[in-house]
């Protein structure tokens, strides 16, 4: 995230509830409403600049959609509070896809720096392992 956003500041892991994170048939990561589901994920402040340039990098407004939505903290500042979050959402593309082969790296990367602050191995397994594997040379 600092390379992308040198000023944010991480606040700690929370919850995005009636989510599932999926890849889409754009080959990239995506939450789509499902009820039963949740998203863990890491949450950061960010200034304007900030958010700016995320957005170049996410594609707004053609490919995500900026969508503030509640999420529950559940390590970090504010724990146990619900707070309102900067979600990118892909409206157009709810569907299951394949990765696209550079994300995967990318991902990998994500989501080994979340089990490091807290995101459950079983929550990776479940969802993450379903679309992008640990070790891409072994599939």
């Amino acid at each position: 995230m600092k390379r992308r956003c040198p000023e944010s500041t991480y606040v700690g892991i929370a919850i995005l509830s009636q989510r599932k994170w999926i890849i889409n048939t754009a080959g990239y990561a995506n939450v789509i409403p499902s009820p039963d589901d949740k998203v863990y994920g890491m949450i950061y402040t960010l200034t304007d600049a900030d958010e700016d340039e995320l957005d170049g990098y996410e594609g707004v407004p053609n490919n995500y959609i900026k969508s503030i939505l509640p999420v529950e903290v559940l390590k970090g500042q504010g724990q146990g509070t619900i707070v309102d979050a900067l979600v990118y959402i892909d409206v157009q593309r709810q569907n299951e896809g394949a990765p696209r082969h550079e994300y995967i790296a990318r991902i990998n990367h994500a989501f080994k720096d979340g089990k490091k602050e807290g995101i459950p191995q079983e929550y990776i397994e479940k969802y993450i392992r379903k679309f992008i594997p640990e070790n891409p040379l072994k599939n």
